[in-house]
């Protein structure tokens, strides 16, 4: 605790948090949908995005929000893994009937991720997802997702694609007029410099700022506050990318990381526009 716990606790009111992982899971979370919710909900909070690597969370997040009793609201989103076909637009097209708000691309089942080695809980092996083709040039089928969610003004993410596929996603949603998330890109499989972090946001990509990953030690607290001032607040995101079972839990999370950055000395606005401003082009309302 610092002396800026007092402020953080006030700028948590009525932030998002759009990167959580809640049970159900197929791997060991720390809270559920409704406690999850409820929990930000404490906090002052005004949302949450529940995100699952293999399955859509439409009806999830519209079953929360009718039974929960909470004033804070559940978002939902689609990861284009294998289970849900990989990069399905079919599968998209029914998420956002289901009010999704946001499409990843692959994730655990990216080329790139798993060349790294499985993640903990990986339970089939299966073969890399690429969002390019043999030419190096983006896929059609992604094209069409991105035609699809520009359609809906629905945000589409990077995922966890190698560098080269992410520099090629943004500027390919770009050139089509879609909406696009450079997602974590301080996470040690997902690490873009920071220029190529800037010429992603130059593209018009909002960037996503995790806090587990100061917490995991992927990045420093300084680090993290530094990228944030030379992108600009307008153009990101603060997420905390918890709900690990045995981690700290999101509404807790997203406290601890507002309060790390104002220790920083990033400004309450900037503050606000990160956790509240910004999210709120993501999802709406």
């Amino acid at each position: 605790m610092t002396k800026n716990h007092d402020l953080a606790i006030a700028l948590i009111k009525g932030a998002y948090d759009l990167h959580t992982h809640p049970y159900p899971s197929h791997f060991a979370r720390a809270l559920d949908d409704f406690a999850l919710v409820r929990e930000a909900d404490s906090y002052g909070m005004a949302g949450v995005m529940i995100k699952s690597h293999y399955e859509t969370t439409g009806a999830r997040a519209i079953l929360v929000n009718d039974h929960a009793g909470a004033k804070a609201k559940a978002f939902s989103g689609i990861t284009l893994n294998w289970p849900v076909g990989g990069l399905n637009p079919y599968a998209v097209a029914s998420a956002v009937g289901m009010g999704v708000k946001c499409v990843w691309m692959p994730t655990r089942d990216a080329a790139h991720c798993l060349a790294y080695g499985d993640m903990p809980g990986d339970f089939f092996q299966r073969p890399g997802i690429s969002i390019l083709d043999d030419d190096g040039k983006v896929k059609k089928s992604v094209c069409e997702i991105f035609e699809i969610t520009a359609a809906k003004g629905i945000y589409v993410a990077s995922g966890h694609l190698s560098p080269e596929e992410t520099v090629a996603f943004c500027k390919a949603g770009a050139a089509m007029k879609a909406k696009v998330i450079l997602t974590h890109p301080d996470w040690e499989r997902t690490t873009l410099p920071l220029t190529i972090q800037l010429q992603l946001a130059d593209t018009g990509a909002l960037v996503e700022k995790i806090g587990s990953n100061i917490w995991t030690g992927a990045v420093s607290a300084e680090a993290m506050a530094d990228s944030i001032r030379k992108i600009g607040a307008e153009r990101i995101f603060m997420a905390t990318d918890s709900g690990v079972a045995g981690r700290i839990h999101p509404a807790p999370g997203m406290l601890m990381f507002i309060e790390q950055m104002l220790d920083q000395g990033i400004s309450e606005s900037d503050i606000r526009s990160m956790t509240r401003s910004v999210p709120l082009q993501i999802v709406g309302s």
